[in-house]
């Protein structure tokens, strides 16, 4: 599984890190940092980092098929 993360639209609302710390975090000026852009999420991270994206606000994640 894959998400893309739209970072232009991303508020800083910290959801998604809160949710999957070891997949997204917010640096000090809350913008997001996600850990495995491009890249396949860990298997063991999949079930936290989809609920992660679906719990975004504005829609600032997406997960991919």
């Amino acid at each position: 599984m894959k998400i893309s993360g739209d970072y232009d639209r991303c508020e800083g609302h910290g959801l998604c890190a809160e949710q999957a710390p070891a997949v997204f975090s917010l640096n000090h000026d809350a913008e997001l940092n996600y850990r495995f852009e491009g890249t396949e999420v860990p298997a063991e991270q999949a079930e936290s980092a989809r609920g992660a994206a679906t719990s975004c606000p504005v829609a600032a994640l997406r997960v991919l098929p």
